[in-house]
């Protein structure tokens, strides 16, 4: 059974108690369903942070972080329309493993402000920031806008069935992209709230009504604290 206290291992920002929000961290591997958890939760009328939009939106054409990546690397980070040309940048940064941290380094700072800004203006009693990589590398240092953790938890057979229906990827490209995530049980030792999917979206939404609860509950007694 969960303990629906605020996590010790998330401690609450200035930026948190300014506005009072309780934020619920979403993450899971590839092929988990962590996408239908999430429009489960916009379907509760609770506001969702992506960060997987805002990593997105921070390098679009003409941005202040596109115009950082081209001076680093060079021209050849963009289109001919002015685009990030985000194949090749994929490519090289695949690699070169020292052009990752030096991408991340300019990239990472730009979501967690965005995500910052957008968790500011929620409006719902509590807020889902979701980032696939939340606990992996500390996403943008996303983690530490969260008191909770909840991880959507499924097998590796699962996700590799998912994922290969979802989006027609190759089984090697799906085995890639699981090597650069945490395994299922060290994911789950980071995470305050497991839901494990594996069957049908009813049975995953059964599950979350709970947690749902859980969390107005706890964004009531956060509201409070902070007053």
């Amino acid at each position: 059974m969960p303990n629906y206290a605020p996590s010790s291992a998330a401690a609450i920002s200035p930026t948190q108690r300014n506005n009072k929000t309780l934020v619920v961290g979403l993450t899971g591997g590839i092929g988990s369903g962590k996408t239908a958890v999430s429009d489960w939760f916009a379907a509760q009328g609770i506001d969702i942070v992506d960060a997987d939009v805002i990593a997105h939106k921070v390098v679009a054409k003409g941005s202040p972080t596109l115009r950082q990546i081209q001076k680093k690397f060079g021209d050849w980070t963009l289109t001919p329309t002015g685009e990030m040309d985000r194949a090749a940048v994929r490519t090289h940064v695949f690699t070169h493993p020292e052009a990752l941290i030096d991408l991340e380094a300019i990239t990472h700072p730009a979501i967690r402000e965005a995500a910052k800004v957008q968790l500011l203006a929620s409006t719902s009693p509590y807020a889902i920031l979701s980032a696939p990589l939340l606990i992996e590398g500390a996403e943008a240092g996303l983690a530490h806008l969260c008191q909770r953790i909840l991880v959507v938890d499924a097998t590796e057979d699962t996700q590799m069935t998912r994922a290969s229906l979802r989006d027609d990827q190759s089984v090697q490209k799906i085995k890639a992209i699981m090597s650069n995530q945490l395994s299922r049980d060290e994911r789950n030792r980071h995470a305050d709230d497991v839901v494990l999917n594996e069957g049908d979206l009813p049975t995953l939404y059964a599950k979350l009504e709970p947690l749902h609860q859980a969390y107005l509950t706890l964004a009531q007694q956060l509201k409070y604290a902070v007053d």
